[in-house]
């Protein structure tokens, strides 16, 4: 799994396309091995680049109980697929919004090869991710935007993908675009007016792009905040967002 494969590009205009929801299972993930193998979630937010194949994920770990969190990031530092891991922050029960809502979660930050993802696929396929991936008991959860709106294109491009990469993938949910605008809408209208700002801003200029196409701090600077409160802001709205009893 990498997250972020691309983003829509800045002021493009697009009348129609489909937004969906993708379940996936591919082989040699660490993600879907160790959240199969533990009672723990995974939020994947971005991806930085490192040396040769070697890529650096940013994920939120989190379970009902921080023993359970523990678990995963024991399962993730044993796996034969990473490289490096670095835990960074644990919260116990902290009151959040979304997927962690009140929920023990810890920060980590893996190293990893990216040729075990599936996200270039994705990116061949014209796909454009617009939040970050959720991973849940072995199956990756992909919100995507397919350009252009052909179904039958859309089934091609996902049957291409389960050729290359002998992996399951599941249309969880499937939109047009107007009805997807009016969902998002919705969504974003729970979102505090500087959450939305921060998380539109962060959108508009590559925050979520794999790779990433502009820094913490340059976008800090750009919305003249700190990186602290840039990235509080953009947590809970993402939280928010990818709260799952939101979902239909």
């Amino acid at each position: 799994m990498n997250s972020n494969p691309t983003a829509k590009p800045a002021g493009t205009a697009v009348d129609t396309g489909l937004r969906l929801t993708l379940e996936v299972w591919h082989p040699d993930c660490w993600t879907l091995e160790v959240t199969e193998e533990t009672d723990a979630s995974l939020i994947a937010h971005t991806v930085y680049n490192e040396t040769g194949h070697d890529v650096k994920g940013h994920f939120t770990a989190y379970g009902e109980t921080m023993r359970s969190v523990e678990r995963l990031v024991a399962a993730t530092r044993a796996s034969d697929l990473t490289v490096s891991v670095s835990e960074m922050e644990r919260r116990h029960g902290v009151k959040r919004h979304g997927a962690v809502r009140g929920k023990p979660a810890t920060e980590l930050f893996v190293t990893y090869d990216s040729r075990n993802t599936i996200s270039d696929a994705f990116l061949a396929g014209e796909f454009y991710q617009e939040a970050p991936v959720r991973i849940q008991n072995g199956t990756e959860y992909w919100p995507l935007f397919f350009e252009g709106g052909d179904r039958a294109a859309l089934s091609d491009r996902l049957e291409a993908v389960r050729s290359e990469y002998s992996a399951d993938v599941t249309v969880q949910r499937l939109r047009t675009n107007d009805a997807a605008t009016n969902d998002r809408s919705q969504r974003t209208d729970s979102l505090s007016h500087r959450q939305r700002e921060m998380f539109e801003l962060a959108c508009e200029h590559g925050y979520y792009s794999w790779p990433r196409e502009v820094t913490t701090r340059e976008l800090a600077d750009e919305a003249d905040v700190s990186k602290t409160t840039l990235l509080e802001h953009l947590r809970k709205a993402e939280a928010k967002l990818l709260d799952p009893s939101d979902d239909a």
